[in-house]
């Protein structure tokens, strides 16, 4: 999605792949390394790679990291200086911060400073992250050869409480519904409790609803299409 602009700081392997990814999407990116021999590694395929202390506010404030998007904290082998960014970040009123941990501590000592979005290596690999950020829309995918994919998505704004067929994935964005997940109150008893359901082979005549979320394939630049066009 282009016009979007993202900051990805630390160019290890995980760090460089959601940068790379990033920007073949067509988004532009600042990728930010105190190693130098990192930085000249990526500077062939982001918009700007900088050398620079990603600890030091007024080098992060020089770069204008607070026109960014996003901004993602990518350090892997120093949590000090993750943390010490992530303070910069903040006081510089970056409006969305997404940090590394690489195990619970780290991840309750992010929450405490107030960072929402955590990533964790071992679970997340760098295209799932890089694909959330440029599309906020799709929960999850799974990569099919040939640039295909099956993708949960929200539904985009201007599809909720229309029909199928009305919508017209398959004849107008090229795109197969396979199924449907809906939530459901539940009584439990003692509580109601919110839970989500399969609703099995959805129909032409099934309507969409806001809370839903669409399981589908195509290519990804056709999801991408459908997505942006409909929100």
């Amino acid at each position: 999605m282009r016009g979007t602009k993202f900051s990805v700081i630390g160019m290890g392997k995980y760090g460089r792949s959601i940068a790379q990814i990033l920007s073949d999407r067509g988004a532009e990116v600042i990728a930010i390394d105190n190693r130098e021999e990192l930085v000249e590694e990526v500077e062939d395929f982001v918009a700007l790679a900088v050398t620079m202390d990603a600890t030091d506010g007024k080098a992060l404030e020089s770069q204008n990291i607070n026109e960014c998007d996003a901004v993602v904290v990518a350090i892997g082998a120093n949590f000090e200086a993750l943390l010490l960014c992530c303070f910069q970040l903040k006081e510089l009123g970056v409006k969305r911060i997404i940090a590394r941990s690489n195990d619970e501590n780290q991840k309750a000592i992010l929450q405490k400073m107030g960072i929402e979005e955590i990533l964790e290596p071992e679970k997340e690999i760098g295209v799932y992250v890089a694909e959330q950020l440029i599309n906020p829309n799709i929960v999850s995918f799974l990569q099919l050869p040939d640039d295909y994919e099956v993708a949960e998505i929200k539904p985009p704004k201007d599809i909720a409480e229309r029909t199928v067929e009305e919508i017209g994935l398959r004849n107008k964005y090229r795109l197969n519904l396979i199924t449907v997940k809906r939530c459901f109150e539940e009584d439990r008893g003692d509580a109601v409790e919110v839970v989500q359901h399969i609703l099995g082979v959805p129909t032409s005549d099934t309507i969409i609803k806001e809370t839903d979320t669409l399981i589908v394939f195509g290519t990804s630049r056709d999801i991408k299409r459908f997505i942006e066009i409909n929100s």
